[in-house]
């Protein structure tokens, strides 16, 4: 696997009026890369959710599955149901198939196209046009190249390109032209924006030209190839007393953001590193449940062990905004996590018996259970590579 790391998100806005989005998106991770999808159903609310959940878990299936992404698409286009009066499929669809080696593979289906941006600017890209061998009035592209690092692909639904329709500055809407220069603007002015943030701005600026009263489902899906960004975090002492210095080597040495997790953790590596450790006071607060945070010089976060990684994971499991959480621990370690792409565990095997105490809350589980889960949800749901070592 190349060093490069694939950071992938998107945003949905549904429709004024309506709860369920229309468009759906879904990526999946393989051994080579990542698959995703964004489609478009036709209509609005729950019937189009349906539709496009359709297209995106059966594109995505069927890739998993190592059938030819041009096949994939064919496929898809036979199984989808037909509008009777416009004969036009009932959903529309994008298909990425990106490598960590940069290579990418794209098939669209009556959306906007995508957009490639290099260097700041959305570049020219030559695409070959699929026969499609019904009677749909639709067309079917395909792209092949490959990403250098730092580059983004963007790709978006049509309430994208048609909001603000009927403004008397954007009479047809604003267009691909429109979008593109947007993301060129926003990346010039930042030029390490995450894909994330693409996707939400693009979203939130069609929301704004539609007066903030979407006319369609808005959705965005951005990809950006870049450098990975690393972080350890160690937890628990180590099984044996003769271990401690090489987790403190492992943390001193590592090229990244560094957590420590637990008072008894944080004590060995500031005995090791010859570091004192200095706990944040003014956080003591008697109506807060998550334990204070500590400071060390080459640290960017010392936490309390259990509790703290527990409501953490929780937080994971629940997709829950840092944005909007309280300014303490939890808030300060899932940052780190979610703004990372490569996450080392480090864990301590010694057993805290007061972890097993039947009277103490369920989710102070073992630790190293506690962390296997951690992984788990970082690469199924958040798509990170994780690493785990127990010592």
């Amino acid at each position: 696997m190349s060093s490069y790391f694939l950071e992938v998100d998107h945003h949905h806005i549904s429709k004024h009026g309506y709860l369920s989005c229309g468009d759906s998106f879904y990526s999946i991770k393989s051994d080579d890369g990542i698959i995703c999808v964004l489609a478009d159903g036709l209509g609005s609310g729950i019937k189009a959710s349906v539709l496009s959940t359709l297209t995106t878990t059966m594109a995505a299936s069927f890739m998993s599955s190592k059938i030819d992404i041009k096949h994939a698409a064919e496929i898809i286009l036979e199984t989808l149901p037909v509008c009777s009066y416009r004969q036009i499929g009932y959903s529309t669809f994008t298909i990425i198939e990106a490598s960590y080696t940069g290579d990418l593979r794209v098939i669209e289906h009556d959306n906007p196209p995508f957009a490639l941006v290099r260097n700041g600017k959305v570049v020219p890209i030559q695409k070959q046009e699929i026969p499609i061998k019904t009677f749909r009035r639709s067309h079917l592209y395909y792209s092949e190249l490959t990403l250098q690092p730092g580059d983004r692909v963007v790709y978006y639904s049509d309430g994208v390109t048609q909001s603000g329709m009927g403004l008397p500055h954007l009479p047809l809407g604003w267009l691909e032209s429109g979008v593109e220069r947007f993301v060129e603007k926003i990346l010039q002015e930042n030029p390490l924006l995450s894909a994330s943030d693409i996707a939400k701005r693009v979203t939130r600026k069609a929301r704004e030209l539609d007066g903030n009263k979407p006319a369609d489902d808005i959705s965005c899906a951005a990809l950006y190839l870049r450098n990975p960004r690393r972080t350890i975090l160690v937890t628990g002492p180590p099984y044996k007393m003769e271990h401690d210095p090489i987790m403190a080597e492992l943390i001193e040495g590592f090229n990244g953001k560094k957590i420590i997790s637990g008072g008894t953790t944080a004590s060995i590596i500031s005995r090791e590193l010859n570091r004192p450790l200095k706990v944040n006071l003014k956080e003591i607060n008697s109506r807060s449940e998550i334990p204070p945070t500590a400071e060390m010089a080459g640290i960017d976060l010392v936490t309390e062990g259990t509790i703290t990684l527990s409501r953490c994971l929780r937080a994971l499991e629940d997709g829950d905004n840092p944005d909007t959480m309280p300014d303490n621990a939890v808030k300060r370690m899932l940052t780190i996590l979610l703004e990372s792409d490569i996450i080392e565990f480090v864990i301590g095997t010694k057993i805290n018996e007061a972890h097993q105490d039947p009277a103490l809350p369920k989710d102070l589980e073992i630790r190293r259970n506690l962390m296997k889960k951690f992984s788990e949800v970082l690469e199924t749901k958040y798509l990170k590579s994780t690493r785990v070592l127990f010592l």
